[in-house]
């Protein structure tokens, strides 16, 4: 008889609880910031103080579940790889017709990146050239890549060896009149480099961008860590040995990111190889949950609010930087709004998520995905 782990076909269609984690982390940087800040400035308590101040980026040394917001969305662009480049790999596809997607992809979520920093404005001396969809595509066109030309132990090594690498550059190469190993906002070589190859403006600190050159390096290895992920869900393995493997790597990757973040801090401002593997840690225990609760476990009604995010993210990511959905919950809550005293902000912050999130709504119940 063959073994129980043996006898799944390794899964190749879509995987629900894929499209609910990644419309989870788009929440938080669309509409639910605003919602959670309104409810815990409403409710004084330490308990709601703690939960606002998780949301807030720390300034620069440390992690709040803030900072994982942007890792985990470049983890969960890793995890779809597999389902998509590997699957027409294996079904003959020709390489050339996918290096063309790839760099039509990567060169589309670019062009869109700057849009969302005002490139619609034409005030090109104040755009901002790298940015949060700049990385994302650089980081899925690299990975692609390296997917299309390694086995699964070669992007193993690559996704460490880039951690490694960059760990290693960080603190030996010498910054002029500073020296090497320093990990100061003012003092650190990948700002340094910044200031020299990047025109400013930078976000979001003084001396250098949050999403610069030398700090892209190990956001390669995020979206690889989510590649492997990926890997790990297509296998022929048990869905629940799959959530369990998930779980796993994920509390080995935080205890792992800890121990490095002794001679390497986690630093989400210049990605360290020790925020990597922290975010990392925590997005594969997400993503172990959200699988096991959706896929496995079957409870599926209480993640189509956020299926419906998630199946048009880069949409309202995009959209939300260039209109404001406020001027439509205006119509609607204008009348009454101010006579709610202090419950209005929270009111107003649910009434702008709830148009945003019906506007969604629209364009799933007619088919309409944005596709990059």
């Amino acid at each position: 008889m063959a073994d129980a782990s043996t006898t799944h076909s390794p899964v190749s269609g879509r995987i629900a609880s894929i499209d609910a984690l990644r419309g989870f982390d788009m929440l938080w940087i669309t509409f639910g910031e605003e919602v959670i800040h309104s409810l815990c400035k409403l409710i004084h308590h330490p308990l709601t103080d703690a939960i606002n101040q998780q949301f807030e980026h720390v300034e620069w040394q440390g992690f709040r579940f803030y900072d994982l917001i942007f890792p985990l969305f470049l983890f969960i662009v890793g995890v779809v790889l597999p389902f998509s480049l590997t699957r027409r790999l294996e079904a003959g596809a020709n390489r050339a017709d996918i290096y063309k997607h790839l760099v039509r992809r990567m060169v589309l979520l670019f062009f869109l990146g700057l849009v969302v920093n005002g490139l619609l404005n034409f005030r090109f001396h104040e755009l901002r050239i790298p940015g949060v969809l700049q990385r994302i595509a650089v980081c899925y066109f690299i990975s692609a890549l390296v997917m299309m030309n390694t086995r699964v132990r070669g992007q193993v090594a690559v996704a460490g060896g880039l951690l490694v690498v960059y760990w290693l550059v960080m603190r030996l190469v010498p910054v002029p009149g500073i020296g090497a190993g320093v990990f100061t906002p003012s003092g650190n070589l990948s700002a340094f480099i910044d200031q020299h190859l990047l025109p400013r403006p930078f976000c979001c600190y003084t001396f250098g961008d949050n999403e610069g050159i030398l700090s892209t390096i190990p956001a390669v290895s995020t979206c690889l860590m989510g590649a492997l992920a990926g890997h790990w869900l297509r296998s022929n393995r048990l869905p629940v040995r799959k959530a369990l493997g998930l779980a796993l790597a994920g509390v080995a990757s935080l205890l792992l990111g800890l121990v490095w973040g002794h001679w390497f801090p986690i630093i989400k401002n210049i990605w360290t190889s020790s925020y990597v593997l922290v975010a990392g840690g925590w997005s594969l225990l997400l993503l172990a949950l959200f699988y096991w609760a959706i896929d496995v476990r079957g409870y599926r009604r209480w993640a189509f609010f956020f299926t419906v995010i998630g199946l048009n993210s880069i949409t309202i990511y995009v959209i939300r930087s260039q209109f404001n959905f406020g001027i439509i919950a205006n119509i609607f809550v204008r009348g009454f709004i101010d006579y709610l005293g202090p419950y209005k902000p929270l009111f107003w912050s649910l009434s702008v998520l709830a148009v945003g999130w019906l506007f969604l709504w629209f364009l799933y119940r007619q088919k309409i995905f944005l596709k990059v």
